[in-house]
């Protein structure tokens, strides 16, 4: 793609992630002036420090988001990779790990991308917001509930945001959902071997974090025709 990003201001919540790292880096390799955001990895947003502003923020805190958004004037794009995986198998703590993984997981990239649009809106900005679901979200694994759950909500909520953003705003909101990719929180399951019973008859391979980075790129694209739709980096395993 020609550097079409090139001096727009993007903030990446969780960009120094393992997946994250992947899309900060293809953002600033095309000259993005970019607002990376992190909440555990501190040392990994420390290398970024010379490239970006880096900034500590928990995304379920209303100031948080505000400081966060506060720090990138006129804002062209979010991307947001935040996310917990919530499993739980003793019943009795269903509910609280229901209500965690809401909050991780829905309720603070929603309430941001919201807070996002509103300014791009007030601005004039025709923008494009990405958000970040999973294969979980789309199709059915057994012991996912708290995950999958608010992942699921994630995406609906998202597309009415996109619904409600379209002409005259022009504001694209749309969702990645990687399948099991070796970076960030899939890791340690493919290093465990729990995904290996896929390869072959599922994928061909594991996903790399590049994968879902050029999927978030195609995304932020200006001149995009798309808006409302959930991308499937998966390699066809919820086929």
């Amino acid at each position: 793609m020609p550097d079409t990003l090139r001096n727009r201001r993007i903030v990446v919540v969780g960009g120094a992630g393992g997946i994250g790292s992947a899309v900060s880096a293809l953002l600033a390799a095309e000259g993005a002036r970019l607002v990376i955001s992190y909440h555990r990895h501190a040392d990994r947003a420390a290398q970024w420090s010379n490239r970006a502003t880096v900034i500590e923020a928990d995304i379920t805190e209303a100031g948080d988001r505000a400081r966060l958004l506060d720090a990138a004037p006129e804002l062209y794009g979010l991307v947001v990779l935040a996310g917990q995986p919530v499993r739980v198998s003793d019943p009795a703590q269903m509910q609280a790990a229901m209500e965690r993984a809401h909050a991780v997981n829905c309720l603070g990239p929603v309430l941001l991308a919201r807070e996002a649009a509103e300014r791009m809106q007030a601005a004039g900005t025709q923008g494009a917001i990405v958000l970040t679901a999973t294969m979980q979200a789309v199709a059915l694994f057994p012991g996912s509930t708290a995950y999958a759950t608010s992942k699921a909500a994630l995406v609906h909520a998202a597309r009415i945001l996109a619904r409600e953003m379209r002409a005259p705003a022009n504001i694209r909101v749309n969702v990645v959902s990687p399948g099991v990719t070796a970076a960030g929180m899939a890791e340690a399951s493919i290093a465990s071997g729990k995904y290996d019973r896929y390869l072959g008859s599922h994928v061909t391979r594991f996903g790399r974090a590049e994968d879902v980075a050029r999927a978030v790129r195609f995304l932020l694209e200006p001149d995009s025709y798309i808006t409302g739709q959930v991308l499937a980096v998966d390699g066809g395993i919820t086929l």
